[in-house]
């Protein structure tokens, strides 16, 4: 997986079109990611003590790595992600602009 933890992103399908955010978590194995602000469900949380109130609280719910474009920090704009080997590291790069991403 090309993405990672605290990349900028867009999401380019589903009912969060268009909207960017940072990802909070990454799943390589199911090819998932969690991004702040989008995909949002509501969650009913019990009371944890006798008095306290339960709740229902927003919260993020991983979405498809597929359906999100990585927003380039040179050319501001989503992008796919390529790999190039530097002195033997890898180095992800920008397929638009061919800028390394840090």
């Amino acid at each position: 997986m090309k993405l990672k933890k605290g990349d900028n992103v867009m999401m380019m399908s589903g009912k969060d079109k268009g909207k960017k955010g940072k990802i909070l978590a990454v799943f390589p194995s199911q090819d998932k990611i969690v991004i702040e602000g989008l995909n949002l469900i509501k969650k009913a949380v019990r009371a944890r003590k006798q008095g306290q109130k339960g709740q229902i609280i927003h919260k993020e719910r991983s979405v498809n790595a597929a359906s999100a474009a990585l927003i380039c920090g040179a050319c501001s704009k989503p992008t796919r992600i390529g790999l190039r080997l530097d002195n033997g590291n890898k180095v992800r790069i920008c397929k638009k602009c061919n800028a390394e991403i840090k």
